[in-house]
């Protein structure tokens, strides 16, 4: 298990969009196993691999409060949303200490592969519905920042370069 480096906002790939899965073998478990070690060593409840700079459709999730309950999506799509929505706080690994409301469905059924290359549904909602949306949408090259207005997603850029520049001098 290798920790993998995390692309950080504005960053131009993390807008690449994400590849299908087309085998789950061992070259993808390892990913699974390194983008779930990465997530947990940043504190994070859900990544994408488009945010570690793999372009495959590929999300790990553990919303659990003692982070043993990982759940692993490969190529995830919605099949069923409710019509419910609401607006929630949301922030992002790759766009660190920057919190802003979004509005995602109250609930979702997602179709993926799990770990295994066994195709479930989960029905989701609550924290890891808002999850789910938030790391399939970076699998569409898309950050929760593009949800924002573009006076406040210019602002976040700024500061995060800036951020990018102070760590390198």
């Amino acid at each position: 298990m290798a920790i993998l480096p995390i692309l950080c906002y504005p960053d131009p790939r993390l807008h690449k969009v994400a590849q299908p899965v087309h085998e789950v073998d061992g070259r993808v478990k390892a990913l699974v196993s390194d983008m779930l070690a990465t997530m947990y060593d940043a504190h994070g409840i859900g990544l994408a691999a488009t945010q570690v700079d793999v372009h495959e459709r590929v999300v790990v999730i553990d919303v659990s409060e003692e982070r043993d309950q990982p759940l692993v999506l490969i190529n995830p799509e919605i099949v069923w949303a409710s019509e419910e929505t609401h607006v929630n706080e949301e922030g992002c690994l790759s766009v660190p200490g920057i919190y802003d409301g979004v509005e995602r469905f109250d609930a979702v059924h997602v179709r993926a592969l799990d770990a295994q290359g066994q195709s479930r549904v989960i029905e989701a909602d609550g924290l890891l519905a808002v999850c789910m949306q938030h790391e399939m949408d970076h699998l569409m090259g898309k950050v929760f920042v593009e949800y924002l207005s573009p006076l406040k997603r210019n602002r976040i850029k700024t500061k995060m370069i800036k951020q990018q520049r102070g760590a390198r001098d």
